[in-house]
């Protein structure tokens, strides 16, 4: 049976590579993983398990992110050759600051540099946190706080420097 942390290396090892679907069956477990992809605008992350001897109901768990109508003529609009895209690294829930107690870790108008964390994006209980890997001003947030987000979908617009 994998354990958590297995499972946590496969979506990293997944993240950062250029396969699209991954797929894992062992005695107990089957996991289906798939990228969101440029065209598709969907990511789906499914977990399933094998059941042995009794037939029994199979429990499923299935995640999928899209891109709302309203969001995505908001995404065409901002369309900006010259304004850098932060995008997500990941699936995973959006957060624009530390806790819920404290302020945002940028906000429109907000300088940043390469190492200025913008936000954080929780992933299966990890929270990373996300550099701009640019310098200039945050013209836009795309997201809103504790919105699921997919990999690759735009977060913040940063007119560069």
């Amino acid at each position: 049976m994998l354990s958590i942390e297995d499972i946590k290396a496969l979506i990293k090892e997944m993240d950062t590579s250029s396969l699209s679907e991954l797929k894992f069956e062992s005695d107990d477990t089957k996991i289906t993983l798939r990228k969101a992809s440029a065209l598709a605008n969907k990511a789906i992350i499914q977990a399933v398990p094998q059941t042995t001897g009794i037939q029994a109901p199979v429990a499923q768990a299935a995640v999928q992110a899209s891109v709302p109508a309203g969001d995505a003529a908001s995404a065409e609009k901002t369309e900006d050759a010259s304004l850098h895209k932060i995008t997500a690294p990941m699936v995973g829930t959006f957060y624009s600051s530390s806790s819920p107690d404290t302020e945002a870790f940028v906000s429109k108008g907000s300088k940043v540099d390469n190492k200025t964390v913008v936000c954080i994006v929780e992933a299966m209980k990890l929270f990373n946190e996300i550099e701009a890997e640019c310098k200039g001003t945050i013209v836009d947030i795309l997201a809103e706080d504790g919105q699921l987000v997919e990999y690759g979908q735009p977060l913040f617009l940063v007119k560069e420097d």
